[in-house]
């Protein structure tokens, strides 16, 4: 029960993630780029804070910040400059899809192979995320958005695997983000164009940054070692569902019968993949 509360808790700091964005940008308090600059910055300096006030030491120097902050830059850096010239549901079937297909995959050629149950759990899931956030209208998809999401979610997902091996999560997760910070701030800021910030958007991407990024990073790695690779795919595709459900209930957005019937199937699928049969 404690690892479903925390795996719960962690979906939901990713779906406040999609929320607090979507807030500061849409209300212009904020561009895409100075957002996810802020973001980095805050997780980086709450994150690192934690760890010298409980007399811990950023492993810097360990080799798993090449993979660690190597990923993590990829995914931030792909996500919001992505989301300059994609619609924002297909964005998110696009990263949550390779996320799932990635992580299947990287646990197959590694020797743990899914089951049929889990299988079908993921394909009954991801449909279910297909039928929510499938453009309804006609749509142009812009290929450079598509690629750069693409490589976000493989960033992802390859910041949730190597999560599994990290001893010290909160350690771990603030050196990401340290190491992170210079490259991910330098690619979005030349990419992302003029600095637009308002108190609101510093404040918004702080809370983005320090709490629902940084901490639930964090929580993201402890709980990692605890769950199959295949599961922690599956998992992650309730996130959408979370943050549109957030959207309707914090921004008055509408929830319609699709994103119900949609939201039954990704969650059917999730227990389906996840829930273990008694053993004999």
């Amino acid at each position: 029960m404690k690892l479903f509360l925390l795996t719960a808790l962690t979906m939901v700091a990713f779906a406040a993630n999609s929320i607090l964005n979507r807030l500061a940008i849409d209300s212009g308090a904020s561009d895409p780029a100075g957002f996810a600059t802020v973001r980095v910055l805050a997780g980086a300096l709450v994150l690192a804070a934690l760890v010298f006030l409980k007399g811990g030491r950023l492993p810097l120097r360990n080799m798993r910040r090449i993979a660690g902050a190597g990923s993590l830059s990829l995914y931030m850096i792909g996500f919001s400059i992505a989301y300059l010239t994609l619609d924002a549901g297909l964005g998110a079937l696009i990263l949550f899809g390779v996320v799932q297909i990635t992580m299947f995959a990287v646990t197959s050629f590694t020797g743990a192979l899914p089951t049929v149950r889990q299988i079908a759990g993921a394909v009954i899931a991801l449909a279910g995320l297909a039928w929510v956030l499938w453009p309804t209208d006609q749509v142009q998809v812009s290929p450079v958005g598509a690629t750069l999401m693409t490589a976000a979610g493989i960033g992802w997902a390859i910041y949730s695997l190597v999560g599994r091996s990290e001893p010290d999560a909160l350690a771990g997760t603030a050196a990401n983000f340290v190491v992170a910070l210079p490259v991910t701030a330098l690619a979005l800021l030349t990419v992302g164009g003029d600095w637009r910030m308002t108190s609101t958007g510093y404040v918004l991407a702080a809370v983005s940054g320090g709490v629902t990024s940084g901490m639930g990073y964090a929580l993201w790695y402890r709980v990692l070692p605890q769950l199959a690779p295949t599961t922690a795919a599956v998992v992650q595709l309730s996130v959408p569902i979370i943050a549109i459900l957030g959207g309707a209930f914090l921004l008055g957005e509408v929830a319609s019968l699709r994103l119900i019937f949609g939201a039954a199937l990704v969650l059917g699928g999730i227990a389906l993949a996840v829930l273990r049969l008694k053993s004999r």
